[in-house]
């Protein structure tokens, strides 16, 4: 029997390599571009949506998107059917999470948002690239269908870490975009650690 250090440590690997073999392609730049595009650009705003263990890594993003100078709200797709999908407006940006690209929940999200808005742009992020949602999506951001190291290959754990990584990737780089700095960190982060750190730095600018 593995002696849990060395468990401990062949997790570390799989999920390190997984992140490593990540697909990097032009599809990102489009993805950005997007996001600038509806949420700088035309006003608009970033709505992210999943279920599950991928909804809480849609959430996530929204939040830390916020954070950073990008206007982003988490739609819950069940509840979207309940009347919060009165969110939505034209000008808007969808980026939706899922493993399997066949989560049913936003495949109707999906056609209930055209229903909508029907020029609605939506940026996927899917282990499937063969899915029906990488098929409908404007933009696919693929993870590269990692193994999971869940000792049963069910629980979303490697790919929930690649999909993390890849909400960064977008955050980084559209704060690059947009000029985003210390001031204006400072502006929407008032509290904790990061709030005084933030406007420590921006007097130094």
């Amino acid at each position: 029997m593995m002696a849990m250090i060395d468990e401990i440590k062949q997790i570390l690997s799989q999920e390190a390599e997984a992140v490593m073999n990540i697909p990097v392609t032009h599809e990102y730049e489009r993805a950005v571009e997007l996001i600038v595009e509806y949420v700088h650009q035309k006003a608009g705003k970033l709505i992210t949506s999943g279920m599950g263990k991928a909804g809480q890594i849609a959430m996530n993003m929204a939040t830390t998107f916020s954070s950073t100078g990008t206007p982003a709200f988490f739609l819950h797709p069940s509840e979207a059917q309940h009347g919060d999908l009165g969110i939505v407006r034209t000008n808007d940006i969808m980026l939706l999470v899922s493993n399997s690209g066949k989560t049913r929940e936003l495949l109707e999200l999906i056609d209930l948002t055209r229903g909508l808005a029907p020029e609605m742009r939506f940026i996927v992020i899917t282990g499937n690239p063969d899915s029906e949602m990488a098929q409908q999506a404007t933009v696919c951001l693929l993870t590269g269908a990692p193994k999971e190291v869940c000792a049963l290959g069910l629980t979303p754990t490697t790919s929930t870490t690649v999909m993390t990584v890849i909400g960064d990737i977008l955050v980084v780089n559209t704060m690059k975009r947009i000029q985003f700095n210390c001031k204006d960190y400072a502006k929407r982060h008032h509290g904790g650690y990061l709030g005084s750190k933030s406007r420590a730095q921006s007097v130094k600018e």
